[in-house]
């Protein structure tokens, strides 16, 4: 699976940029490809399906099951913190089992025409990753629903209908449709060049390769079975106390999500472990640092910064403002969190372009080197006597079938010039010549962020994602409905940039388990297809069932939409709106954040472990820290299970995580039916200190 969910390291929790799980499993980015120096020796006796066998029935259906069930965690999750972390051993696990339960039946009953193949797997793997990162990169957590009224409303900004775009299930699916596939088409042309002649390490996708490959070894089957065991354990565990907690949620701030663990003081500066398996599994999942980086910005914002700034009511800002006003208190979480992401960001730009630019030069620049340009999609690579028998083979067979450049580029004009057309009739802020620009640029960058996400597997779509906000809102102008078209533009190039680099990620795992480019295309594009229907449908089902969504302090906050859409007001606006003080702790933020992670570079990898990473301790800043809490019980169920058996906790870690999380995850679906029903839970369970106690009991009393 690639590093969609997730979307990039550069946004770290944003995008997901933690470690795989797979890096857990005893494949890294450093043996990459060394992790077994002759892994098709083991499958010498086995044959390749053609392209075409590759592609089946059963593939694709298992892969729409999983779509299904892995966009609803990842809306839920988009939702709440904005936090993705990998599920690559859960979608692998689980193609892998269902597919392999499928052919057994067949088997005995005699009707099995086709074994089931790692390229079949990978098929589906690609198909699910496809599907369910257009629920991140569709924007229906950040930018996309940012456009509503319900999250204009929560910033207390002044807007105008040019501002604004509520949800609506046939726009939101039109528009995904024009913008997803652009990015497909913007890399097929380099596949050659990025992953035999550059010999580009895509860490996640080798990591996933590696997973697949290993699923279809004797030994790896029996794994496998013992990992979908747990993970299945797990879940139901997960889906029941889900469950359970549901019946004590009958009102507002109900329920086990609400225990003030730490004291009354401590719940309401969001100091509480509020019970979620999800975000304890996404703990046991995510690197230590993330999470002690989470813990440390909770603690400097909620416990230390905020209740020193509300200290200054009344003198910094406006005593009479709601909480939920960007002059006041809110003002301060929101923009200093942007800062922090912002400076972030723009240092992993400036790095990894710096990466990429020197890698390009090292490439060209190498005398004799077989890394030029080709003249045209068939050129024969040079197999000498150095490859090793794993690389002849992968060589040839993914030269073998070549997707034509004419259709790649047929593809993108005729995408481009559909969606040139259509986007100003469904954003009308967003003018023609605007996506045009997008356009003829995209390419450039596209190719950029995939050679970028090679080398260091860092994607940074979020990061070009905001470069558009600030270009296309400034230029369309604040009485231009430039607020509306700055989002617009953010969802258009972040699904360029975001699905190139994907699929180059895809077509390193192909090339590594002998799948097809075209079969990789192909699950590409039916997967991307049914992400622009099914995303948007499960976004919707949450977005009728819950009335406060988006709503801070509500059960899905979505912080990233609050987030997006005032990037955008700043582009337009600029720093007038911003209450006294705060353009000063912003700069000062920004400048640490650049200043923190160049520490970290210049220390190495021996003593960088140490310093936190500034966007991870950004998310609570505008959050809170109860999720922060969740996260590091789950780093310390995995620190003590590894100090007692470490071996058993690297082989089913991952999968006991991705359990709690796919678990909690589906339950969604049911609350969200039953919400629709009108359904209400039958107890509200309450926490009020001895005080407010023996005020509602005398009140009660006396009625």
């Amino acid at each position: 699976m690639t590093n969609r969910e997730r979307e990039s390291r550069d946004d770290k929790m944003e995008s997901g940029g933690f470690a795989s799980s797979e890096h857990r499993n005893g494949t890294t980015e450093e043996d990459g490809e060394l992790a077994d120096p002759s892994v098709e020796k083991i499958f010498e006796g086995k044959e390749v399906p053609p392209w075409q066998k590759q592609l089946t029935f059963r593939a694709f259906f298992v892969s729409f099951i999983l779509a299904i069930l892995f966009t609803f965690i990842v809306m839920k999750l988009n939702l709440t913190t904005g936090i993705i972390p990998s599920l690559n051993v859960a979608a692998g696990l689980l193609g892998f089992f269902f597919v392999k339960t499928w052919t057994k039946l067949l088997e005995k009953s005699g009707f099995l025409k086709q074994p089931f193949t790692r390229q079949e797997n990978t098929v589906i793997q690609t198909c699910v990753v496809a599907s369910s990162g257009i629920a991140f990169s569709g924007g229906f957590g950040s930018y996309l629903f940012g456009m509503s009224e319900s999250v204009a409303k929560s910033s207390g900004e002044a807007y105008s209908s040019r501002d604004i775009k509520n949800p609506s299930l046939h726009w939101m699916i039109g528009f995904l449709f024009v913008v997803s596939f652009l990015g497909l088409f913007s890399v097929v042309p380099l596949r050659k060049i990025m992953i035999i002649d550059f010999k580009l390490i895509y860490p996640s996708g080798t990591a996933t390769a590696h997973l697949i490959n290993s699923f279809h070894t004797p030994q790896g089957a029996k794994l496998a079975k013992k990992q979908v065991r747990q993970l299945a354990k797990f879940f139901s565990f997960s889906f029941l106390w889900g469950f359970f907690q549901w019946f004590f949620t009958g009102g507002d701030s109900c329920g086990f999500n609400n225990f003030p663990t730490f004291g009354l003081k401590a719940y309401k500066n969001q100091f509480f472990f509020d019970f979620s398996a999800t975000y304890v599994g996404v703990g046991m999942i995510c690197p230590y640092l993330i999470n002690v980086s989470l813990l440390l910005g909770s603690i400097l914002s909620w416990g230390i910064m905020w209740p020193l700034i509300s200290n200054k009511k009344g003198h910094w800002y406006d005593a009479s403002l709601s909480s939920s006003n960007l002059h006041g208190l809110q003002g301060y979480k929101v923009f200093i969190a942007i800062a922090m992401i912002l400076g972030d960001g723009l240092y992993n730009f400036i790095k990894v372009l710096g990466h990429t630019l020197f890698g390009l030069y090292t490439q060209f620049s190498k005398k004799g080197s077989r890394a030029v340009l080709p003249s045209n999609g068939r050129t024969t690579p040079d197999l000498s006597q150095g490859q090793s028998y794993d690389d002849q083979r992968r060589t040839l067979l993914f030269i073998k079938d070549q997707i034509p450049t004419w259709f790649a580029i047929s593809g993108y004009v005729v995408i481009a010039i559909i969606s040139i057309i259509t986007l100003p009739h469904i954003f009308h802020p967003l003018k023609w010549y605007y996506i045009l620009v997008i356009y003829i640029v995209a390419p450039a960058l596209a190719f950029c962020n995939a050679y970028g996400c090679g080398l260091t597997d860092w994607s940074l779509a979020s990061t070009y994602g905001k470069l558009a906000i600030f270009i296309i809102g400034a230029w369309a102008g604040k009485s231009h409905g430039g607020v509306l078209a700055g989002l617009a533009a953010c969802g258009v190039m972040m699904n360029i940039v975001s699905t190139a680099s994907d699929l180059t990620q895809d077509f390193k795992t192909g090339y590594m388990t002998l799948a097809s480019p075209r079969s990789m295309f192909v699950s590409q594009v039916i997967g991307t297809a049914m992400g622009c229907v099914i995303s948007p449908c499960v976004f919707w089902l949450f977005y009728k069932a819950f009335g406060n969504l988006g709503q801070p302090g509500s059960e899905y906050p979505a912080p990233y939409a609050v987030v997006y859409r005032n990037i955008s007001i700043l582009g337009v606006e600029g720093f007038s709106s911003l209450p006294k003080h705060c353009l000063t702790f912003c700069y000062a933020f920004f400048i640490a954040s650049m200043v923190i992670n160049g520490i970290r570079d210049v220390v190495g990898k021996k003593w960088n472990r140490f310093i936190p990473i500034p966007m991870a301790m950004a998310i609570p800043f505008y959050i809170g820290g109860y999720f922060t809490i969740d996260m590091c019980v789950g780093s310390l169920i995995l620190y003590v299970w590894r100090r007692m058996n470490k071996a058993k906790a690297d082989a089913f870690g991952p999968a006991v995580a991705s359990g709690l999380i796919c678990g909690d995850g589906i339950w969604t679906l049911p609350s969200s039916i039953l919400a629709l029903a009108r359904v209400n839970p039958p107890i509200c369970m309450k926490f009020l200190s001895r005080a407010t106690n023996v005020r509602v009991d005398a009140f009660l009393n006396r009625s």
